[in-house]
């Protein structure tokens, strides 16, 4: 068998029970303060907040370290409204019929409609794709595992960090998706996962009562 170099895992910080716990609340008490929006503000981010956000998304975890995901992080005011009209055409479709009936009826309450506004009124996009292939290296080739579940743990990383440096978000999930290889030059053998908009609320912003409606710890975990 091989030897792999390993080295000693000395940057864990354990914590004593009582401040551990008070921890875990804390931040799940910050977490209940986050909500998807739909109304932003147009005032700047600085690009190093979103920087340092997707560095905290790629130290997830990942199909035999793989890392197969991107993020392509769009500021242009030329690039965000490309966004918004393809976009804007994908949902035209969707809200016309091709999502039938009970999806439509099960956004109603989220008075959700075909006009995105935000896609361009928002500081910044950071469309994620999700890389079928090509290793560390990023060769093309090279055969990647448990990419959805990777690059899902990675996307909740980086909503995470993102509220915790005090932004707002919204996943935006036009479908198809596959405009944005093109609008962000990324290669076929990525398929765009979901569109993330991130900034402040407008001073209007609000969110649906509907939205608050989370299902409890008992319905949503068991202890065996």
């Amino acid at each position: 068998m091989q030897d792999h170099a390993r080295s000693p895992l000395d940057d864990f910080v354990e914590l004593p029970p009582e401040e551990m716990k008070a921890a875990a609340l804390r931040f799940l008490e910050r977490m209940r303060t986050r909500h998807s929006i739909r109304d932003f503000s147009d005032r700047p981010v600085a690009r190093e907040v979103i920087e340092a956000c997707i560095g905290a998304a790629g130290l997830a975890p990942s199909g035999a370290n793989h890392q197969p995901w991107h993020f392509a992080a769009i500021s242009s005011v030329a690039v965000k409204r490309r966004v918004r009209e393809a976009a804007e055409a994908e949902e035209r479709a969707f809200y016309d019929g091709k999502a039938g009936e009970t999806w439509l009826s099960d956004l109603a309450p989220l008075g959700t409609d075909a006009s995105k506004p935000f896609l361009e009124t928002a500081p910044w996009l950071i469309a994620i794709f999700a890389q079928k292939k090509g290793g560390i290296g990023e060769d093309g080739a090279a055969k990647n595992y448990y990419v959805t579940e990777s690059v899902g743990i990675a996307t909740g990383f980086l909503i995470a960090a993102l509220h915790h440096a005090g932004l707002a978000c919204l996943t935006h999930t036009p479908a198809p998706m596959t405009f944005l290889n093109g609008i962000c030059g990324r290669p076929e053998w990525e398929k765009p996962f979901l569109l993330l908009v991130v900034g402040y609320p407008a001073d209007e912003a609000t969110v649906p009562d509907h939205a608050r409606v989370k299902k409890p710890i008992s319905k949503i975990a068991s202890w065996l």
